[in-house]
């Protein structure tokens, strides 16, 4: 299903249409402030499963991300931040990050790296974070099953046409960037930059 959302005035009802696949274990395809993801409900373990095998990737191995509406969800999932880090997250966020924390006990087993940390993402898309807000917990979020992001990648029109058949809606919030979130350790002594993307570092340090 291809489900066409306003990007400032999303739709309750079409909402409620992705809110409930993902309760019901569905996989979506969505808008964020940077490339196109899939994701799904973070409590839905076989849609975790599902998408790893869409990924052709192992779910110990598998670098997801939550997408969460704001930093309240953050004592949830991460355990507690120094104020420096949190100061830099209150700064950065909603915006094109990825910040990764020590995860707290309520993430997942499946959705813990071996370094026992989490990536809280809080893109700056109204249509994303409505989406999480309505759910109730974080959207499980990855790339898409695509060795890279090129022009058409950013069209959810030619988006569905590719994949439309192995999730459950693709929701077309307008045109998608190509440029991926920025990356941050925040696990050790110091940030430390993993992926510099749409976000900038000079603008964190």
């Amino acid at each position: 299903m291809l489900l066409t959302v306003h990007p400032d005035n999303p739709n309750p009802r079409h909402l409620k249409t992705i809110t409930e696949c993902l309760k019901d274990g569905g996989v979506i395809i969505y808008p964020t402030d940077t490339v196109y993801g899939m994701g799904c409900d973070i409590c839905q373990t076989k849609a975790v499963e599902r998408i790893c095998r869409i990924k052709h990737i192992n779910p110990a191995k598998a670098q997801f991300s939550f997408v969460c509406y704001d930093l309240s969800h953050l004592s949830d999932y991460a355990k507690s931040v120094d104020t420096p880090i949190f100061r830099m997250l209150k700064k950065a966020l909603p915006g094109p990050y990825t910040f990764i924390l020590p995860a707290s006990r309520a993430v997942p087993r499946l959705l813990k790296q071996k370094k026992d940390t989490v990536g809280i993402r809080i893109p700056d898309n109204n249509i994303a974070r409505t989406i999480v807000k309505e759910l109730g917990n974080p959207v499980m979020s990855t790339s898409l099953p695509i060795e890279e992001y090129v022009e058409e990648y950013t069209d959810p029109e030619i988006i569905h046409e590719k994949f439309g058949n192995i999730v459950d809606i693709v929701v077309d919030g307008g045109i998608g960037g190509m440029a991926f979130s920025t990356v941050v350790d925040c696990t050790g002594d110091e940030p430390e930059l993993i992926r510099e993307g749409a976000g900038s570092w000079e603008a964190l340090v």
